[in-house]
């Protein structure tokens, strides 16, 4: 596992850095398009389109020049903080982020979603073995995540918490928690004796774990959490944006359709792409596998969000309450089968 420079203990330096670089220009001029990514493969629809320059090519089929600028952060929050700082223009990060930032700009800067990446299964992984179910979690365990009660792992876990405990201790895991990027949390799991004995992580971090250590074993699967396959990383923007960049959105989004057809019709050549991308030294052959394993979807539709929003909004996270994914997935085509 490549450990490559982080961005997290210095987002706040970043975003303001981008947000000056940004107030030099005009608001959102067209060919704009600052996007912001996490870690693993739950982006690898954004790796193949800023490796092959899908972007550049439906932008020039607008008429228009495009030179995307891509950030790496860690965590919903970062995500969230720039995007509203106007660091960025296209955040990607977990669903429970999304509802989140939609929640709070409702009415205001509307901040929506612009489309999925996929669907991805993500594991809780523990190397304790007295920890069969979250049940079995003590203060003496700690779970790694990337933004506690933020990112769609924490929501993940928090569902499973009230599922078992009752609304009223849907955050009781939290005080257990930590706040650590993939790479970090992953590279614990698998050295072991640090108090990192969990992580709620992503492939394919999740998999190096299960490899990596003979301890290691699943907890907690987000499709059982969620009663089947579903989106758990998303893409969103403000609708200003949206709005004042017709024709980069427009462009942004088909690039997206044309890598998830990329990813399906060539998964060799896509992990290649992700390493390449990544600078990654993970094993090709795990990497593969989960390319073409039947758990994971590479789409642009969403699926299987709102029981996720509906349970957000019952503990009272978010307070405005969604009648369906349509409500904070923009009006898109792609978009018409969100759920």
């Amino acid at each position: 596992m490549t450990r490559r420079p982080l961005l997290t203990r210095t987002a706040t330096t970043l975003i303001a850095g981008l947000g000056l670089a940004a107030a030099t220009l005009s608001a959102h001029a067209e060919g704009q398009l600052r996007i912001a990514q996490q870690f693993g493969i739950v982006y690898l629809l954004l790796h193949v389109a800023q490796d092959q320059q899908l972007i550049e090519k439906a932008g020039k089929a607008q008429g228009i020049d495009i030179k995307p600028e891509w950030v790496q952060l860690s965590g919903g929050s970062a995500i969230n903080d720039a995007l509203l700082s106007g660091a960025i223009d296209v955040g990607g990060a977990g669903v429970g982020p999304l509802l989140t930032l939609w929640d709070r700009t409702y009415g205001k800067q509307n901040v929506k979603g612009v489309a999925s990446l996929g669907n991805f299964p993500y594991y809780l992984v523990s190397i304790n073995p007295a920890v069969k179910t979250i049940a079995d979690f003590t203060d003496k365990d700690r779970i790694a995540l990337p933004a506690v009660g933020v990112s769609v792992q924490s929501r993940y876990l928090q569902m499973a918490s009230a599922k078992l405990w009752g609304d009223a201790q849907y955050n009781k895991l939290d005080k257990i928690s930590v706040t650590l990027p993939h790479p970090e949390a992953t590279a614990a799991v698998i050295k072991g004796g640090t108090e990192i004995n969990a992580h709620f992580g992503n492939p394919p971090f999740q998999d190096q774990e299960l490899a990596g250590n003979p301890k290691a074993h699943v907890v907690l699967n987000s499709y059982d959490v969620l009663g089947g396959p579903s989106t758990a990383t998303a893409l969103y923007a403000t609708e200003k944006y949206r709005a004042e960049n017709p024709k980069t959105y427009k462009a942004f989004t088909t690039a997206l359709a044309e890598a998830a057809r990329f990813v399906n019709a060539n998964p060799e050549k896509a992990a290649d792409i992700y390493l390449r991308t990544n600078k990654s030294n993970v094993n090709r052959d795990l990497l593969l596998k989960l390319i073409k394993s039947p758990e994971v979807q590479f789409k642009v539709t969403p699926q299987n969000t709102a029981s996720l929003a509906a349970f957000m909004h019952r503990v009272g996270v978010i307070k405005n309450k969604p009648a369906s994914a349509k409500d904070y997935f923009f009006d898109d085509a792609h978009n018409a089968g969100a759920n």
